[in-house]
C-alpha cells in the first residue's frame, strides 16, 4: 500500500525532519538495505554506520537518538518509540492477506459442528464432530480439527496444523503450520521388562492472545490440563510435555523442550534450546539463557545459564576458569618438571 512519507509520519505519530515529505513510500526494509521508496528503522547505534550510504526514503528513530552523516534525501520521522511506530508502517505497508469468508466445499464437517460468522475453512480442511468455531476464525487447508474442540474469535490455524481432541483454545490465538496440539503426553510405567503405556486422558487449554510456532508440540494432559497461559508466544520446533501450566506472557523460543508437570511462571524467558526437567517451577520474569539444562526449580526473577543450569554469573565465572585449564596445566607441568630436577640434585 503506497503512502507518502508525510502520511506514514502523521499515522505512526512520529515528526518529520528532513527529505521530501511528498516522497512516496510502498515497502520497508532493514537498515543494511532498504534502498529508495522504502522506509527503515535505527535503534541501535551499531548500525548507525549504515545510515551514510543508505539510500532508504525515510528512517525511524527515537527523540534524542543522536545521528550523523545522514543523506539529505531522507526523511527522519522522529518518535517516542520508533520500534512500534516501524511496526505499525510495516503492517500498513505490508497488509496480512485477507481471505474471503467462506467454506470450501472440499472441507470436511462432520456431524453438529457449530460454527460462527465470518468463517473461512480452506480446502481439505477436517472439522471433527461436535467443534465449535468462533466468529471471525481461519481453518486453513488441511488442517485438521478433532471433535469436541472449541477454537475462539478470530483464531488462524494455518495449513497442516492437527488440533486433537477435547482441546479448548481462546479469542486471537495463530497456530503455524505443522504443529500438533493434543497428542498423547510420554507416559510409561516399566513392568515385568516392557514398557507400560499411562492413559493420557486429560486436554490442552490455550488462553487468549497465544501464538504457537510451526512444528510445535504441546503434549494433553495425562489426567487434567496442559495449559498455555495468555498472551505467550511459544517459537518453532518445541516440545511442551503433558500438565505443563505456561503462565501469562511467556516467551519460549526454538528447540525448547519442557518435561512434563512443569509450572513455568508469567513473564518467565525460555532462550533457544534450554532443556527443563520434570517437575520444575521457573518462577516469574526468570530467564533460562540458551543452551542451558535445568534440573531444579528456578527463582523469580533470576537468569540462569549452563547446563546442569545455575545463577548466570557464577556460570560465567566457570566458564572463564575452564578457558584458562590448558595454560594451568602447561603451568603445573612445568613446575612438576622443576620439582623432579631439584629432587635429583638433592
Amino acid at each position: 500500500m503506497p503512502i507518502t512519507v508525510k502520511e506514514l509520519a502523521d499515522i505512526c505519530g512520529a515528526r518529520l525532519e528532513g527529505g521530501d515529505s511528498a516522497t512516496v513510500v510502498n515497502s520497508a526494509a532493514d537498515i543494511t538495505s532498504a534502498q529508495n521508496g522504502q522506509v527503515t528503522q535505527l535503534t541501535n547505534s551499531r548500525y548507525a554506520k549504515y545510515i551514510k550510504d543508505s539510500t532508504a526514503s525515510a528512517c525511524f528513530i527515537a527523540e534524542g537518538f543522536g545521528v550523523e552523516n545522514v543523506p539529505e534525501n531522507m526523511a527522519l520521522l522522529v518518535c517516542a518509540d520508533p520500534e512500534m511506530s516501524f511496526i505499525k508502517a510495516v503492517e500498513l505497508l505490508h497488509p496480512a492477506r485477507v481471505y474471503d469468508r467462506k467454506i470450501s466445499p472440499q472441507a470436511v464437517l462432520e456431524t453438529n459442528v457449530t460454527l460462527g460468522n465470518e468463517l473461512y475453512i480452506g480446502p481439505y480442511a477436517v472439522v471433527g464432530e461436535n467443534a465449535n468455531l468462533g466468529d471471525g476464525s481461519e481453518i486453513h487447508a488441511g488442517a485438521y480439527i478433532g471433535k469436541n474442540t472449541k477454537i475462539g474469535k478470530n483464531c488462524r490455524i494455518y495449513p497442516y496444523a492437527v488440533i486433537y481432541d477435547d482441546v479448548e483454545i481462546g479469542n486471537n490465538v495463530i497456530i503455524h503450520s505443522g504443529a500438533i496440539i493434543g497428542a498423547d503426553g510420554f507416559g510409561y510405567k516399566f513392568r515385568n521388562n516392557v514398557h507400560v503405556k499411562v492413559p493420557q486422558v486429560g486436554n490442552v487449554v490455550i488462553e487468549d492472545n497465544v501464538e504457537i510456532g510451526a512444528n510445535t508440540c504441546i503434549d494433553r494432559g495425562a489426567l487434567g490440563s496442559t495449559l498455555i497461559g495468555a498472551g505467550s508466544k511459544i517459537d518453532n520446533l518445541v516440545q511442551v510435555g503433558h500438565n505443563n501450566k505456561i503462565g501469562k506472557n511467556v516467551i519460549m523460543c526454538g528447540l525448547t523442550g519442557v518435561s512434563g508437570s512443569c509450572n513455568i511462571e508469567d513473564y518467565a524467558i525460555l532462550a533457544g534450546s534450554s532443556g527443563i526437567a520434570d517437575h520444575v517451577t521457573i518462577g516469574s520474569g526468570a530467564v533460562v539463557m540458551a543452551r542451558s539444562g535445568v534440573a531444579g526449580d528456578v527463582k523469580a526473577g533470576t537468569q540462569v545459564f549452563g547446563s546442569p543450569a545455575k545463577d548466570k554469573k557464577t556460570a560465567y565465572k566457570e566458564q572463564i576458569a575452564i578457558s584458562k585449564l590448558p595454560e594451568l596445566l602447561k603451568r603445573v607441568k612445568m613446575l612438576e618438571e622443576k620439582i623432579q630436577t631439584l629432587e635429583k640434585d638433592a
